[in-house]
């Protein structure tokens, strides 16, 4: 019985193992072909059949890139809407989610949800007249406000859950010592919710680092983003897939490296919760 129970053993860790490996290979091959287009010559990229690999590496499709575009502005102005869009989210988000988990204001979480499930692109009109009324287009301001539509939904409904599941006994307890309700919120809840707050600050990150549809019509030469300018190097006249993968992978980078830094966290965040037991 022993051996049959090992076997069964080994067979379903193979299963796991093959349904993995079958999962993450196409993903690894976008990465890799990508990588590949941006290190060699366009003559090499629009070769057939394609090569899957290379004997000379050509650099100058990333120097060509940054000389003849302001890649390191853009760079800079995707931090600053990613960045000031994930803290004001989770400026607002944190409370409405304790809110929410502890007062059970199911109306006010379905109305986020709503906002959430409802197509960008019907939001997309209305920002675009009520900014260019403001004279906002081609701020950070505006850029910032839309990218709230993507991860407020995202802090919020992904904190209630770890509010939740706070024991409500450390909270009463914090109330017979005198303590408020922002006592409360500040002292206890926050510090007890630390690794959803981390989850929600990457995801909101990443989420409003790759947005497009919104930067690419509230944006202009001075708050211009990442994803935008790549879209930029497409021209009906001819697409140089070497500079337009070596843009591409200006903008992957930094996400795979701060995924790969703070994987642990994520992991954990998503996978235990706030509170244990």
């Amino acid at each position: 019985m022993t051996a049959v129970r090992n076997i069964r053993s080994i067979i379903r860790r193979v299963a796991l193992l093959t349904v993995v490996v079958l999962v993450i290979i196409p993903t690894v091959f976008f990465f890799y072909w990508m990588f590949l287009l941006s290190f060699r010559t366009n003559v090499d990229n629009m070769a057939y059949p394609p090569k899957f690999l290379t004997r000379t590496v050509v650099v100058d499709n990333y120097s060509i890139v940054f000389k003849q575009n302001p890649f390191f502005r853009y760079l800079l102005n995707s931090l600053i809407v990613a960045a000031a869009s994930t803290l004001l989210g989770l400026l607002v988000g944190l409370p409405a989610a304790y809110s929410i988990a502890r007062y059970k204001q199911k109306g006010v979480a379905l109305a986020i949800m709503l906002a959430r499930m409802t197509p960008h692109i019907s939001y997309l009109l209305p920002w675009f007249i009520f900014f260019r009324m403001m004279r906002l287009l081609d701020s950070y301001i505006s850029l910032v406000v839309t990218h709230l539509l993507v991860s407020l939904p995202i802090i919020v409904w992904t904190l209630i859950s770890y509010f939740e599941d706070l024991p409500r006994d450390i909270e009463d307890s914090a109330f017979i010592d005198g303590c408020s309700i922002y006592g409360v919120f500040a002292r206890i809840a926050l510090p007890l919710v630390k690794p959803g707050i981390i989850v929600v600050s990457i995801l909101s990150f990443i989420f409003s680092w790759n947005n497009f549809m919104f930067s690419v019509v509230l944006s202009g030469p001075r708050t211009r983003t990442l994803p935008v300018a790549v879209y930029s190097l497409m021209t009906f006249e001819e697409i140089i897939w070497g500079q337009l993968a070596a843009a591409a992978a200006v903008i992957t980078l930094p996400v795979i490296v701060l995924t790969l830094i703070i994987q642990k966290h994520i992991v954990s965040g998503l996978t235990f919760g706030a509170i244990k037991g």
